[in-house]
């Protein structure tokens, strides 16, 4: 599989290390309410997607950036690929 680095360009998957789901970029608030139930879904409660799903993923063997990549799990089709740094603020900014 190819993944094509918004910086860098096309990648092999060899590059990069699996980080599971990209919905942890949306932490709970610890002092939210019933902050301890969103924690513990947050922490052990996964959906296991088949189709299109939004993965972290790390490049360990080049420039160690985070990628956010949206991927069909069926068909390992990568849709599109994204710099986590610039989701992350954009989650921040929506939170303000």
């Amino acid at each position: 599989m190819i993944i094509n680095h918004p910086l860098l360009g096309p990648r092999d998957i060899s590059e990069f290390v699996y980080l599971g789901d990209a919905s942890l970029l949306k932490r709970p608030s610890w002092d939210g309410n019933k902050s301890e139930e969103k924690f513990y879904e947050y922490l052990y409660l996964r959906d296991n997607v088949a189709g299109i799903h939004k993965e972290l993923w790390f490049h360990q063997y080049g420039d160690r950036s985070w990628l956010i990549v949206t991927r069909n799990t069926i068909s390992h089709e990568i849709t599109k690929v994204e710099l986590a740094t610039d989701i992350s603020k954009k989650l921040a900014k929506s939170n303000e």
